[in-house]
């Protein structure tokens, strides 16, 4: 039940913003669910795919996003998206299974608080820097890659405060932005293996409605004080992954130095 109320909570916030894909799927699936970080990633992949597939048809169809946009962005991020994969999948062994959560957190912490940062909004920059954006979406694709997050909470500041696009153009761009990115990273994690199948349709089960029910509200609610509230509980999220990690990490290395002390003797017997 607990990952089918994730489901329809996370694509009900997705469905209204265009974010939440892996920035709530994946601490939710880490600390409530217990799945390690690279499971969690893949699953929250293939999960965020077909949700934004589900939602994209509602933006295509009032035409609220730009094309122009969207091509240049994934020049860039495509290929950060890729090197963010492998990355994950080199540090993702148990060794270091702790490290990947930790840094999980701070990347989902400290994308979510660029939204509180208003002085430094430019809403003319794409139009007179569009050569730039590619470069601004690699980082955003590396962390997509690395987390699963970026494509939604990154992508979305980028383009509200840098861009002339009015909102709705804004999340019906980052979903496209988003499915793209997803089909991609569900199809390299789909091949390492670190996709939870029943998980995954437990999301799913919970999901569909909560996406159509984001969608047909997204035109009643506002969408920047959503954002905004969002991106609050992001930080929480992301800061409770760092909490978590650090924690256990701290755990582990205590656990190793204690095996590591010499045992001492036990009582000699002569005879």
């Amino acid at each position: 039940m607990t990952q089918i109320l994730i489901g329809f909570f996370v694509a009900l916030a997705m469905g209204l913003t265009g974010i939440g894909g892996g920035s709530f799927t994946v601490p939710a699936l880490v600390l409530l669910v217990g799945l390690s970080a690279r499971t969690a990633v893949g699953t929250a992949f293939v999960y965020a795919g077909v949700m934004r597939l589900i939602a994209a048809p509602f933006y295509l169809a009032g035409k609220h996003f730009h094309l122009r946009y969207l091509w240049l962005l994934l020049q860039g991020a495509v290929p950060g998206l890729l090197l963010g994969t492998f990355l994950l999948a080199l540090l993702s062994g148990d060794a270091n299974s702790q490290i990947v959560v930790i840094l999980l957190g701070l990347l989902l912490a400290a994308s979510s608080s660029v939204s509180f940062a208003p002085k430094a909004q430019y809403p003319g920059f794409a139009r007179r820097n569009s050569k730039w954006l590619p470069w601004l979406a690699l980082p955003i694709g590396v962390e997509a890659g690395f987390s699963s997050a970026g494509a939604g909470a990154l992508g979305t500041v980028l383009l509200l405060n840098y861009s002339e696009m009015t909102p709705p153009q804004v999340v019906g761009t980052d979903l496209l932005f988003g499915l793209v990115l997803a089909v991609i990273g569900s199809a390299l994690h789909w091949t390492f293996g670190s996709i939870d199948g029943t998980v995954l349709i437990r999301l799913l089960e919970g999901g569909i409605l909560g996406v159509v029910l984001g969608c047909l509200l997204a035109r009643r609610v506002p969408a920047k004080k959503l954002k905004y509230a969002i991106a609050l509980i992001a930080i929480f999220a992301g800061l409770q992954l760092v909490w978590t990690g650090s924690r256990r990490l701290l755990g582990e290395h205590s656990t190793a130095s204690a095996a590591a002390l010499p045992h001492p003797a036990g009582p000699s017997h002569s005879r």
